[in-house]
């Protein structure tokens, strides 16, 4: 039984994973049209910088990330904060209401923010994506956090007041280091949830103005080319970095309170 379930553990990794090996092969891959066998070849990454439409929409889509990352956690960090460490009037609601951005397909988000951006005026464009991307991001944030809360005592920033700290000064000295690991996952999360974003980018995108997803999108009903297989494998090192760069930081957290 145990063979069985790591068998098992092992086809849903490489059903995960193997579509993105291929990926990052072909990116190395001399053949525009995937022939084998493979020959070692970096053209496609130097033919990246003649794709200005590609790397325009590779642009757009970090920074659109950041902008996200940044102002999702700024808001979501808060709020979290509000719903788990006070009580008022329709918190629960507050909770409940939390769920809905995450559970309703995209594609109807998508519609009902182009329907409501364009009757506001605010229209398509990048900063119409930048308020729906932030809108979508913000109910991660606050689940990441909120659960970085609950596995922390609540009594440490009362026990700091007690020998003389202000409110203020508990926040900053115990409870927000000890919840910084939290606040960064949150961060990367709305990262990745704005990087990956398709269907809403795809409704507010104006032309000449697109993210990568929809960029891609387009160059696939056009003709695939290996050079999207080059900047994905790029920006998935990238990401790679980010994620490893934070596990290492958290382990690093570990081992202080750890000492």
């Amino acid at each position: 039984m145990k063979r069985l379930g790591l068998a098992h553990l092992w086809v849903v990794i490489a059903f995960l994973y193997l579509p993105i090996a291929v990926m990052v092969v072909m990116a190395f891959n001399a053949s525009p049209l995937y022939q084998l066998p493979f020959e070692f070849s970096l053209d496609w990454f130097a033919k990246l910088p003649d794709n200005e439409r590609l790397l325009s929409a590779s642009g757009n889509s970090l920074i659109l990330a950041v902008v996200t990352a940044i102002l999702a956690t700024a808001i979501g960090t808060p709020a979290s904060l509000a719903l788990s460490r006070r009580k008022f009037r329709g918190r629960s609601l507050l909770q409940l209401l939390l769920l809905p951005p995450i559970a309703i397909p995209w594609l109807i988000t998508g519609t009902a923010m182009l329907v409501f951006f364009f009757s506001t005026g605010i229209g398509r464009g990048l900063f119409a994506m930048t308020i729906g991307h932030v809108a979508l991001a913000i109910p991660y944030v606050v689940l990441v956090v909120g659960t970085g809360l609950q596995s922390q005592r609540a009594d440490l920033e009362e026990a700091a007041m007690s020998l003389g700290s202000t409110p203020l000064h508990a926040f900053f000295s115990v409870t927000l280091p000890l919840l910084l690991p939290s606040i960064i996952a949150a961060a990367l999360f709305a990262f990745a949830v704005s990087l990956d974003q398709f269907v809403v980018s795809y409704f507010l995108a104006t032309p000449g103005v697109t993210t990568l997803p929809v960029e891609i999108y387009s160059a696939i009903r056009k003709g695939f080319t290996p050079e999207i297989n080059a900047i994905s494998t790029i920006l998935l090192g990238a990401s790679m970095v980010l994620v490893l760069a934070f596990a290492l930081l958290s382990n690093m957290g570990g081992a202080r309170e750890r000492r």
